[in-house]
């Protein structure tokens, strides 16, 4: 076995001097870490005489200068990390405590910083929590006056309205007559009243009603519509029939007529009947005045409808009663029970007829035309 050669080489002196001194490495790491770059790059910058005995070096005589570059770099890096490390532990020793006592100073630091923020957002949430609540409370004390309001003022327009409905009503009730008024008018005029049925010119029924309008010991006079015993005022004509309330029928005669008036005169042979007494001349019948027609067709003996008087004129009256088939040739009379006209279906003064509107003519056109009346006139009528 051969023994290894020294390194005769000068860079190889130079490295080993400067990787064994202990003095050099002391002067500091980044002096000994210069040196080392310049002696390899000396050494790898010699000419090809080097190169050559370099080959002639055994294997385990070559990398010598590398090693030491190595060794040189490596010392580098650890005395960088160790002023590293020592930064990092001063920094440590003058924030983080050392003893147990600076430990529990810090953690009893913390808590009170984390009690005190907890009092601050406590207080600031107590502080909002309170603003809510006086902005519901108001909000619910103005509803409720609100409410309140609201409800006083619907209630006074209640009132007002029942009071308005009220007094409209009593207008209304003033001019409608009551039951019991209408109750006594039909049994005052009752006794009067006939119901009158016959045949017209087709052989067709036709009824209507009269009144007695003078009467005596033997016999009665009553007027009644001329349309009603119209065919019987022909020859030969068909048989007149009255009956009053739930009597029988009792025959007639037509004495006289008049058809533009549309009235007619029939007799009755039996006397002793109470007559309608004639309404005042003066004051006379005005617009708005209330009426009632009055039918013999009842089981009382009268039944009555009210209507209002809508036009006054020398011919006659314009009402607004309905007077129906029944009622044709009936009276028409005050809430007393007295005389103004005679109901009417077909008297048309104008020429024409309406709907909903019958013009009739006065009681006291019968003088003129069917009765022969003292002085020319029904005692207190037209």
């Amino acid at each position: 076995m051969m023994a290894r050669p020294a390194d005769s080489s000068p860079e190889g002196g130079r490295a080993s001097a400067g990787t064994s001194g202990p003095s050099r490495g002391a002067q500091g790491r980044g002096s000994h870490a210069g040196e080392a770059s310049r002696a390899a790059a000396k050494g790898d910058g010699e000419g090809p005489a080097r190169d050559a005995g370099e080959k002639k070096r055994p294997p385990w005589a070559v990398g010598t200068s590398a090693r030491a570059r190595l060794a040189a770099a490596a010392g580098a890096a650890g005395a960088g990390d160790a002023a590293g490390a020592g930064h990092v532990s001063s920094f440590r020793r003058r924030i983080l405590p050392r003893s147990l006592l600076g430990v529990a100073s810090l953690i009893l630091a913390f808590a009170i910083g984390a009690g005190f923020s907890g009092v601050v957002l406590y207080s600031y949430y107590q502080y909002k929590l309170n603003q809510t609540d006086q902005r519901v409370n108001g909000l619910i004390n103005g509803y409720k006056n609100q409410f309140a309001n609201a409800e006083a003022n619907l209630n006074a327009a209640v009132a007002a309205a029942k009071a308005n409905i009220a007094a409209q009503l009593k207008t209304v009730q003033e001019q409608q007559a009551s039951p019991s008024v209408l109750a006594a008018l039909v049994k005052q005029v009752a006794p009067s009243l006939f119901f009158v049925h016959t045949l017209d010119a087709n052989g067709q029924a036709s009824v209507g009603s009269a009144f007695v309008i003078s009467s005596n010991s033997s016999q009665s006079l009553l007027i009644t519509s001329y349309t009603t015993v119209q065919a019987a005022t022909h020859s030969p004509g068909p048989p007149v029939y009255v009956k009053q309330g739930r009597g029988g029928d009792v025959p007639v005669a037509v004495r006289a007529w008049d058809q533009q008036y549309d009235l007619a005169l029939l007799v009755l042979p039996r006397g002793g009947l109470p007559k309608l007494v004639p309404a005042p001349t003066d004051p006379g019948p005005v617009p708005g005045d209330h009426l009632f027609a009055v039918s013999g067709l009842a089981s009382a003996g009268a039944k009555v409808i009210q209507g209002t008087i809508d036009d006054v004129s020398a011919d006659g009256l314009q009402v607004d009663v309905a007077i129906g088939s029944d009622f044709q040739g009936g009276p028409l009379v005050t809430q007393n029970g007295q005389l103004v006209a005679v109901s009417s279906r077909s008297y048309s003064p104008l020429g024409f007829t309406t709907d909903g509107a019958w013009f009739v003519p006065y009681v006291g056109a019968a003088c003129n035309k069917v009765l022969s009346c003292p002085g020319g006139s029904l005692v207190g009528g037209h």
